[in-house]
This record gives structure tokens, sequence and C-alpha cells, in this order.
């Protein structure tokens, strides 16, 4: 239950810094902001169990949750350009 919670808040502050990070206008608020980022966690949570960096029902960590967020933020970029 708390990797969850600590996926959850992770994954908030790291749909903010992947904002940044991303360059562009992206048009969105703070609330699709925070669930891409969220997304993204949980995305780097099981790609990363998947590959074995880590075990199943370990919080990930914050630089993945960066990462994926930054992919979730491309896809969605090229989802509302069509």
């Amino acid at each position: 239950m708390m990797s969850i919670l600590a996926t959850l808040f992770i994954g908030l502050i790291a749909g903010f810094v992947a904002r940044a990070l991303k360059p562009g206008d992206d048009g969105m608020g703070w609330i699709m902001t925070a669930v891409l980022g969220v997304a993204g966690s949980f995305v780097a949570g099981y790609l990363g169990a998947a590959l074995g960096l880590y075990q199943p029902g370990q919080p990930v960590g914050f630089l993945a949750s960066v990462v994926g967020a930054i992919i979730l933020l491309v896809i969605y970029g090229f989802i509302k350009k069509k």
C-alpha cells in the first residue's frame, strides 16, 4: 500500500518536472500534467519491474518517473495534434 502512495507522490512531482523539461507549449492544465506524471510513474514502475530493474511492489525511482512522464507527454502531444 505504501509503495502505491509513494509512486503517486513521486508521479505528481515528476509530472511537473517533466513538463518543465520538455520543450514546447503543451497547452494543458496542471491536473492533466499531474495525471500524466502519475501515469508515467506507474508505466516506469511496470517497465522497470518487467526488465528486472525493480522488484514488484517497490516504489519507482524519481528519474524513471520523469522519463516515463516525458514519454507520455510526447505521446499526448502527438495524439492532440491529430
